[in-house]
């Protein structure tokens, strides 16, 4: 099959596929500063010599999960061999828009909402949506905030909100089944040429914040864990 380069990423670079469809290339690359892994960070940091697999993989894992749950994605298929994915064609929100779901209270939540919950503390399957913008620091922005701007419906937004939860508790409830406890975990979704929601990107250990016995589990040291006998 045909493919053509029409974007190179930071961690992935897309193809045209001659049937419609999308080729994403995993890479090594990796985001962060100074040789140190960040994924919240713009900028590719390092090279890490098979995270491209081992994201792939666990995409591959979670996808086939969340499409048998009858939960929409832009997944298709996968090759291992040459750490590409086929994806459906999809339209980002906006300039780009993360989905975050929070168990608990850490990181950004707690560093803004501190002074009201203690640090860990339960959180009910808490979302909340930020604008990719590195400049802006990822701004927050709420559900009237996006169908006011026009970048979605409040129909879109329920059901973005409601396939964030239902896709959290599926990977939650994998890594409990290994002794891990996922405490908070991050999407992207688009929506196809009808306007319906789906799952994209990947999912990855690097997505999300994961602790064993109350310490935090790096992300390369989560995706060997995740996939041991």
């Amino acid at each position: 099959m045909e493919k053509k380069l029409v974007y190179t990423g930071k961690t992935k670079d897309v193809f045209a596929l001659d049937n419609g469809h999308y080729l994403l290339k995993f890479k090594d690359d990796c985001t962060g500063a100074d040789g140190v892994f960040d994924p919240g960070m713009n900028t590719v940091g390092l090279t890490i010599e098979g995270v491209g697999d081992v994201n792939l993989r666990m995409s591959i894992y979670f996808f086939d999960k969340i499409n048998a749950a009858g939960i929409k994605t832009h997944y298709v298929s996968a090759n291992l061999g040459d750490t590409t994915m086929e994806v459906l064609p999809a339209k980002v929100f906006g300039h780009g828009l993360e989905v975050i779901c929070r168990y608990k209270a850490v990181g950004s939540f707690f560093r803004r909402y501190g002074e009201y919950i203690e640090e860990g503390a339960d959180l009910p399957a808490y979302v909340e949506t930020t604008f990719k913008n590195d400049a802006k620091g990822d701004p927050l922005v709420t559900k009237d905030g996006l169908v006011a701007l026009g970048i979605m419906t409040g129909e879109q937004y329920e059901d973005i909100k409601r396939m964030t939860r239902d896709i959290t508790a599926i990977v939650a409830e994998d890594l409990k089944a290994k002794g891990l406890d996922l405490y908070d975990i991050k999407f992207e979704f688009g929506y196809d040429a009808d306007g319906k929601v789906m799952l994209i990107d990947e999912i990855a250990s690097g997505n999300m914040r994961v602790y064993k016995d109350g310490e935090y589990i790096e992300p390369m040291t989560l995706s060997k864990l995740f996939f041991a006998e």
